[in-house]
């Protein structure tokens, strides 16, 4: 009996690992066709000039079928065959062990992929994406390639931003310039104003000095000095 157990056993182990290495070269074969049947499928855009696809519908779904490949990997004859001991000593409590192990793995595994979509903000920019994939269709001038070489790439990137940087401090300093001008204008006609209030203000201190000794005059002939003489 133990001879039979044993061979039974090693027959199991046999089957068991034969059976791990084929459905890897299955899935390799599938994940071959998977990716060149989509790619077939999303290189090829509408006649209407409106994608047929998402960037955002496609990533879901390349994730859930990563997903549905990596759970389908955990199956639970490798899960058996690794707790051999304890799946001979309760088969039906190891089912349901590897029952809620799937479902934890599956639960945390999309909350990652959430959590991945939500911090990386990959709705909105696959979306934008998308929104200039469609502008781009109806711009005749050629797209922007890189060149191989690092140094010109960048500067062909960088220099429209700071041509527009100087665009815009030029202008800026214009104002500047033109509210100086015009705060300028306003101090000198603010001196003109005190120049002219000090001429006006000397033409009276001249025109009452001149009172006073008109009226010094008047007064001395009125009243000669050798009339009180005694």
């Amino acid at each position: 009996m133990d001879e039979n157990e044993a061979a039974a056993r090693q027959a199991t182990v046999m089957s068991d690992s034969s059976g791990a290495k084929r459905p890897v070269e299955d899935q390799t074969d599938e994940a071959t066709g998977d990716v060149s049947s989509s790619a077939g499928s999303v290189c090829k855009p509408s006649d209407d000039g409106e994608p047929r696809w998402s960037r955002l519908k496609l990533f879901d779904k390349v994730m859930q079928k990563s997903l549905e490949k990596f759970i389908d990997h955990a199956s639970f004859k490798r899960f058996a065959n690794t707790f051999h001991p304890l799946y001979k000593k309760n088969p039906q409590r190891m089912e349901s062990i590897h029952k809620q192990f799937i479902e934890e793995l599956r639960r945390t595994i999309q909350e990652d992929i959430s959590r991945l979509i939500e911090e990386g903000r990959l709705e909105s920019k696959l979306n934008e994406l998308d929104k200039l994939e469609s502008a781009a269709k109806n711009n005749p001038d050629p797209a922007w390639r890189p060149s191989g070489i690092p140094e010109q790439d960048i500067c062909s990137f960088l220099k429209p931003y700071y041509q527009k940087q100087e665009a815009y401090m030029r202008l800026e300093l214009k104002k500047i310039q033109a509210e100086n001008a015009a705060l300028a204008q306003k101090v000198q006609e603010g001196r003109e104003n005190i120049a002219q209030m000090e001429q006006r203000i000397s033409e009276a201190v001249t025109d009452w000095k001149a009172s006073v000794t008109e009226f010094e005059s008047l007064a001395t002939s009125f009243c000669p000095a050798d009339v009180f003489d005694v």
